[in-house]
């Protein structure tokens, strides 16, 4: 059979398998056809109703890097999700030291978790990786007789990892110098940040975390806590519970601390919004001006997104945890971030690993499996009302490494922006 009449028997039989399954089966088809090469799980019709990636699998492979890539990313974007809301995305191959994929890049949008990458790269710019989160147990008078006649204080220092062995703790260092008795003041002090405790544009309606530097097992009943613990181990109280500053002069009982990569590691893979504030009040607390406030961590992000070569005025910052409403970022400037992050291996040894990564752990766990991206993107996950983002790292199938950042805006299912986050990284990975 010479090759038209092929043709047209090819043809035929095309028209007839289409009169037989219909539009709706051909697309269940081509779904199928997605899960066999590993992209994703058969969508339900009206959850992106047309994906174009296995056609771009195909179409890409013969050409060379970063086309490819562009092209994948090109289908994609071609969706119909994107006619109803908005998304920022930017990929930027950090081996060859330029960007790859460029779209709305540089939208301000709502960067919901995202936003707290801005505050770790921020903090281990500023505050550096040996930075210690600590809470300190001080006194003022004598101690005579096992009695401390004076004022015991406890000095906050917003370590949300302070808990009941650290209390703990506090009440054997005052034992073991022989106090039973205390007649004073139980002091608790707060100077070292302000005294709102809330973020600025939180929702009214979300249960937030008080954000005050004397936390207990992360609740804002430091001082009767500790009342309770001294009493049960037999010390007299015989004080009043108080508020106030530690003179200068104070004697140390004992410190308790926590490290940045304790911190850093609970606040990225589990997306912690209580860790991101205490690590942004630390930095604002470097500048010197107390009490700390959010205008003061502010001042130090601006100088940092100068320093990538950005103006801070098109942008908004108000948290460090991405709760706020009040927050403006870019797709752009994340990846900057992202790329001052690696290299600067004093920042990258510490952000990278705190990275949830894709079908592995933290936020990530469920995402992704069984594709190119699994155990490759190294990403953090945000979500607020309408808002999707993922920014971080990956490793293209020539050995590249990229850093990308995706916000999608004004998506009214999560799991459909979501989809099209996983089908972009799957992109990135695939050969």
């Amino acid at each position: 059979m010479n090759s038209d009449k092929k043709h047209i028997v090819w043809l035929c039989l095309g028209m007839l398998m289409f009169l037989w399954v219909g539009p709706a089966g051909a697309q269940e088809i081509i779904e199928e056809e997605h899960d066999s090469v590993g992209v994703t799980a058969v969508q339900p019709i009206d959850t992106l109703a047309v994906d174009t990636l296995a056609v771009d699998t195909v179409a890409s492979d013969t050409l060379p890097w970063p086309e490819s890539l562009r092209q994948r990313l090109d289908k994609l974007l071609t969706h119909p999700l994107l006619k109803t809301s908005q998304v920022g995305l930017m990929v930027y191959d950090l081996t060859a030291d330029s960007a790859v994929y460029r779209f709305q890049e540089r939208q301000t949008m709502r960067p919901a978790s995202t936003m707290k990458v801005v505050t770790s790269v921020t903090a281990l710019d500023k505050l550096g990786d040996s930075y210690q989160f600590k809470t300190k147990l001080m006194y003022t008078g004598k101690i005579e007789e096992h009695t401390l006649r004076g004022d015991l204080y406890c000095v906050g220092g917003f370590d949300p990892r302070f808990n009941t062995d650290d209390m703990r703790a506090f009440v054997e260092s005052l034992r073991k110098m022989g106090v039973d008795t205390i007649r004073g003041r139980l002091v608790g002090d707060v100077s070292m940040k302000d005294d709102k405790q809330f973020g600025e544009g939180w929702c009214w309606d979300d249960d937030n975390h008080v954000l005050t530097p004397l936390l207990i097992g992360r609740k804002d009943r430091f001082i009767e806590r500790f009342e309770e613990m001294l009493k049960d181990d037999g010390v007299v109280m015989d004080c009043q519970k108080t508020v106030d500053r530690v003179p200068s002069g104070a004697f140390e009982v004992t410190t308790r601390f926590h490290t940045m990569d304790q911190i850093l590691m609970k606040m990225m893979k589990e997306s912690d919004n209580l860790y991101a504030e205490s690590m942004f009040y630390q930095i604002a607390a470097s500048t010197g001006n107390h009490p700390a406030s959010a205008r003061s961590a502010r001042s130090v992000v601006n100088k940092l997104i100068r320093k990538v070569g950005l103006n801070p005025s098109d942008y908004k910052v108000a948290d460090g945890s991405g709760l706020s409403l009040y927050n403006y970022v870019s797709a752009e400037l994340e990846v900057a971030l992202l790329r001052y992050a690696f290299r600067n291996e004093n920042i990258y040894l510490h952000l990278y690993p705190s990275l949830p990564i894709a079908g592995e752990d933290g936020t990530l766990k469920k995402r992704m499996k069984g594709t190119f991206a699994a155990g490759n993107v190294h990403a953090k996950t945000g979500t607020l009302t309408c808002v999707t983002s993922l920014a971080g790292y990956c490793t293209a199938a020539n050995g590249h490494r990229l850093a990308f950042a995706i916000i999608n805006q004004g998506c009214l299912r999560d799991a459909d922006s979501r989809a099209f986050q996983d089908r972009v990284c799957v992109a990135m990975c695939q050969p």
